[in-house]
């Protein structure tokens, strides 16, 4: 992507621009939330396939996201192949055994008791769509040379919201999973050293009789998250 003689700065006038009151404003904004706080991290999953020209358009949403120097340290593998996913399923389960075999320390393991987890995964089979973020530690110019890239867990974190946020507009449900250690996935997956995976989402339709745990509706109110200087 990047070419040694194109790294020189050039401004362009705002291609983009909103001009709306602040009546505008605060309806989309209000309508926004709205929608978001329909969104639930879900574990029963419909096998209904979903298209992947969907899945497509929610990546490439995630790509529009802000990042260290517009580097874009991320890569996005999309998986409906079933052998893969549960070559996944069974690698993901051996680490979540070690989890809660005492891996996590006896205060996680109480903190995740009302959630409802355990060391068994069934939706990584189930659910039409496994994406695992990568993150890129470092890149390559044209030329082959290497660069590094910069506030990479903080770019791909901006990038996985704007994924999560396209994939519930879009209609699905998801459930972010994080398996440690999760090396593995760059050998199913044939990812290379420079790229780091930090999530699997799990992206489909709900089960019919699918549930979510009673905490998970408990959000902290405005007050709570919001300091204002003025």
């Amino acid at each position: 992507m990047f070419a040694r003689k194109n790294i020189e700065y050039e401004a362009l006038d705002l291609p983009d621009r909103m001009d709306l009151t602040d009546a505008e404003m605060l309806s989309e904004a209000k309508a926004f939330y709205d929608r978001m706080k329909c969104r639930h991290t879900v574990r029963d999953y419909s096998d209904r396939p979903v298209p992947n020209q969907i899945i497509e358009a929610c990546i490439q949403t995630a790509g529009t996201a802000p990042s260290g120097a517009n580097h874009q340290p991320w890569h996005f593998v999309a998986v409906s192949e079933a052998s893969s996913k549960h070559r996944i399923r069974l690698a993901a389960e051996e680490e979540e055994r070690r989890f809660y075999e005492g891996g996590a320390g006896d205060e996680w393991l109480k903190a995740l008791e009302p959630i409802g987890t355990s060391a068994e995964k069934p939706h990584l089979d189930v659910a039409p769509w496994l994406i695992v973020v990568f993150a890129q530690r470092w890149g390559h110019f044209d030329d082959g040379t290497r660069f590094k890239n910069y506030y990479v867990p903080e770019s791909v974190g901006i990038a996985t919201g704007f994924l999560i946020a396209a994939l519930h507009h879009a209609g699905l449900v998801t459930l972010t999973h994080t398996p440690n250690p999760m090396k593995f996935l760059n050998g199913v997956l044939g990812r290379p050293e420079s790229e780091k995976p930090v999530m699997i989402i799990a992206a489909g339709h709900p089960a019919e009789d699918a549930k979510v745990p009673k905490i998970a509706k408990l959000k902290k109110p405005l007050t709570e998250i919001l300091t204002v200087v003025e």
